[in-house]
C-alpha cells in the first residue's frame, strides 16, 4: 500500500490541468498522482494521456459531482492517506512534509488542510479554506482568516498547526481508513459542504481535525461553479441546512431550524433586492427541497456514530450576527479559544488590529453532545 496518494477530481478542467500540474508533479514526485475524471467534454482525458503519462487517470461515464466522484475515485485506489486537490490549486516547494508529519503524529487526527491563500492576491486569504473552518451554532460555515466575503491579509497571525471544526476540500489530507469506515462523502450533496459534513461526523467519531500553517498552497477558486451561478447558491444553502439536520444534537435542532429560517428569509430579500432574484430564487429553493424530504435528511443521523459527547471549536452564538449587527468582520474579533496548539502562531500584527472592530473576549467553542 503506498504511502500516500494525491487525487484530483477534474470536470473540464483541462486549463487548470494544464497551468497547475506540472508544478503539483514537481513538489510531489514521490508519491503517485490521480485525476478522476467526471466525464469532461473538454478532451481533459486525452490531453492527460499526451502530456503528463506519469498521472494516473480514472474515468468516469457522466458526472457524479465532488461528493460522489470523490467517493468513486478513493474506493478504486489503496494508500494510508489521501490528499484531495483542487485542479485549479498551485502547490509550493515543502508544501507535503508537514501535513504528513503531523498525520503521522497522532492516530486520532482524521484530516487537515494547509494554509489557503488567493492565487491572484496571495497576501490574502482565501475564501475555500484560509486558515482552517469553523461552524456557528445555526450551522454557518467560517474560517480563521475568512468570514463571510471578509479575507484577512497574511500577516502571520495563523502560521500556527491547531485543531479546527473542518478542514477545506480545496486541499484536504484524510486518513483512507476513517474515511472509508464513515462511508466518505455523502452523495446527496454533489457538491459544497460535503467536507463539512464529513469533519462533524469524523469528530462526532472521536477524531481530530487540524490545520497545518507551515504548509501553504494558492487556489483560484470559483473553477467548476462561478460565485455568482445561482445553483452554487443553491447548493450552499442546501448543503448547510442537511449538515444540521443530519448531526446537530436532536433536542437542539428545531429550534435552530427556526432560526436558519429567519436567516434564510433575510438572505433572499437581500438578494433580491440589492443583489441578484436568482440567488434569492435559490435560497428559496434550496429550503423547499430540504423540508420537502425532511425524514430523508433526518434518517441519516442514525447512521452516524456519535462517541464523542463533546465538540470543540464551535461559535456558539451567531456569526451572522455578530458580523452584520455587531461589526465583528474578523476571526480574533469573536473571541474563540483554540485547545491544544502544537505550534504557536505569532501575535496578529498591529495592522490586523487596526482593520478589526471590538474587542477580543475569551471564549471556549465546546459543545456537549449529551
Amino acid at each position: 500500500m503506498n504511502k500516500l496518494a494525491i487525487v484530483i477530481l477534474n470536470y473540464n478542467g483541462r486549463h487548470y490541468l494544464q497551468k497547475f500540474l506540472p508544478t503539483l508533479l514537481k513538489y510531489a514526485s514521490n508519491y503517485p498522482v490521480y485525476v478522476a475524471d467526471n466525464h469532461s467534454s473538454d478532451q481533459s482525458v486525452s490531453y492527460l494521456k499526451e502530456e503528463f503519462p506519469s498521472v494516473q487517470i480514472l474515468t468516469f461515464e457522466k458526472n457524479y459531482g465532488f461528493s460522489d466522484g470523490y467517493n468513486r475515485a478513493l474506493d478504486l485506489i489503496e494508500a494510508e492517506y489521501f490528499i484531495l486537490l483542487n485542479s485549479d490549486v498551485e502547490v509550493t516547494p515543502g508544501w507535503l512534509d508537514p501535513l504528513l508529519r503531523l498525520m503521522d503524529l497522532n492516530p486520532k487526527i482524521a484530516a487537515c488542510q494547509p494554509k489557503l491563500l488567493q492565487y491572484d492576491d496571495r497576501s490574502r486569504f482565501e475564501y475555500a479554506g484560509a486558515a482552517g473552518g469553523f461552524i456557528d451554532q445555526f450551522g454557518y460555515p467560517f474560517c480563521r482568516g475568512r468570514i463571510f466575503k471578509t479575507m484577512e491579509r497574511d500577516f502571520g497571525q495563523y502560521n500556527d498547526t491547531c485543531p479546527v471544526f473542518w478542514a477545506s476540500g480545496a486541499c484536504m489530507m484524510i486518513r483512507s481508513s476513517v474515511f472509508k469506515d464513515l462511508g466518505g462523502f455523502d452523495p446527496d450533496y454533489f457538491a459544497h459542504m460535503e467536507e463539512i459534513d464529513l469533519c462533524w461526523r469524523m469528530k462526532l467519531s472521536g477524531f481530530d481535525i487540524y490545520y497545518c500553517g507551515e504548509s501553504v498552497i494558492y487556489h483560484v477558486g470559483g473553477g467548476t461553479l462561478h460565485e455568482s451561478d445561482p445553483f452554487k447558491t443553491y447548493l450552499n444553502f442546501r448543503n448547510s441546512l442537511i449538515t444540521l439536520i443530519k448531526n446537530s444534537r436532536r433536542s437542539k435542532l428545531f429550534p435552530k431550524l427556526f432560526m436558519r429560517l429567519v436567516f434564510d428569509l433575510i438572505a433572499s430579500l437581500k438578494f433580491l433586492l440589492f443583489d441578484s432574484p436568482g440567488d434569492a430564487g435559490a435560497v428559496i429553493r434550496a429550503n423547499y427541497e430540504v423540508y420537502r424530504i425532511f425524514r430523508h435528511h433526518s434518517g441519516k443521523r442514525k447512521r452516524i456514530k456519535r462517541d464523542n459527547k463533546t465538540l470543540t471549536n464551535v461559535y456558539h452564538r451567531s456569526v451572522v450576527l455578530s458580523y452584520y449587527l455587531r461589526g465583528k468582520k474578523y476571526f480574533f474579533n469573536l473571541g474563540l479559544i483554540i485547545p491544544d496548539t502544537v505550534i504557536p502562531a505569532a501575535e496578529p500584527f498591529p495592522e490586523i488590529h487596526r482593520e478589526g472592530q471590538g474587542q477580543v473576549k475569551n471564549y471556549r467553542g465546546t459543545e456537549s453532545e449529551e
